[in-house]
């Protein structure tokens, strides 16, 4: 490959999606500041795709790389990591290369909300989860498991539906969850959007949010804040993570640059606002 340029290109699986167009906004504002130019390209969901963006990053001589990976194997990543010093993956953990992995925890994030529901009274639990198998939902909910667990409560794969991870998705799922007659006050969400959705459902099918069933989400995005009632969520600090992530790329581009071992794990915070009740006991 030729010589590098001031470039650095970002990967993700699809920029029109608000999470991860937040997480572009980071990556741009950060190499701004750095005085680079920037390069964006999708995956769309798939590793084929993925490795092409990739490719045609580097072909146009990316000096660093900013990738969201939800689908490449491990034995890839590592190789790609090895191939460009400059790599960094964003919300993806992979111990061999954890010096340039910027993730965050979900399953504290999945038990962190859950506790809270629990703090507030609430015993009947639901949850609706994106349909895509990538870690996140997985994380999530092992994490709400986890807490549950340890009020001697569980969360069986029935109180459980599976959706798209947006609006619709979630209005679906939750008209499934209706649809089995399974009885519950809280309901987890996977991502805000899902939240949402349901929130539309639910109001819908004449039930009340949050004096009916309380609705969490996770992600913090704008859109949490516009809706009615405002929705109580886990801040996914994505525009941190994308700034780091940057930050870092550009050190492990240097030479020069010696690696610290030093962790990038980031941890989600709670933001209480209106889609949750307290359930008397």
């Amino acid at each position: 490959m030729s010589k590098t340029t001031n470039t650095i290109g970002v990967v993700t699986p699809r920029l029109s999606m608000s999470f991860f167009g937040t997480l572009a906004s980071g990556v741009e504002n950060a190499v701004r500041e750095n005085g680079y130019k920037l390069l964006m390209a999708n995956s769309l969901y798939e590793t084929r795709s993925e490795l092409d963006a990739i490719q045609s990053l580097r072909q146009h001589n990316c000096q660093a790389i900013i990738l969201h990976s939800e689908y490449s194997d491990e034995a890839t990543l590592i190789r790609l990591a090895e191939e460009i010093p400059g790599l960094v993956l964003v919300n993806r953990y992979i111990s061999q290369i954890a010096n340039r992995c910027v993730w965050l925890d979900n399953i504290r994030g999945g038990q962190w909300v859950t506790e809270y529901l629990l703090s507030k009274g609430h015993r009947q639990f639901a949850a609706i989860t994106s349909i895509y198998q990538n870690r996140d939902p997985a994380e999530r909910l092992k994490g709400s498991r986890q807490a549950l667990l340890e009020q001697g409560l569980s969360l069986p794969p029935e109180w459980v539906a599976e959706g798209t991870a947006n609006m619709e998705g979630g209005a679906q799922a939750v008209k499934e969850l209706l649809a089995r007659g399974l009885p519950f006050t809280a309901l987890l969400a996977y991502n805000d959007l899902m939240a949402i959705g349901a929130i539309h459902a639910l109001f819908a099918a004449g039930i009340r949010v949050p004096e009916d069933v309380s609705v969490v989400g996770f992600d913090d995005l704008p859109v949490a804040r516009a809706c009615r009632p405002r929705l109580t969520t886990m801040h996914y600090p994505i525009e941190e993570m994308a700034s780091y992530a940057v930050n870092l790329a550009i050190k492990l581009s240097n030479p020069d640059y010696k690696p610290v071992g030093q962790t990038h794990l980031f941890m989600p915070q709670l933001v209480e606002r209106d889609s949750v009740a307290c359930v008397n006991r």
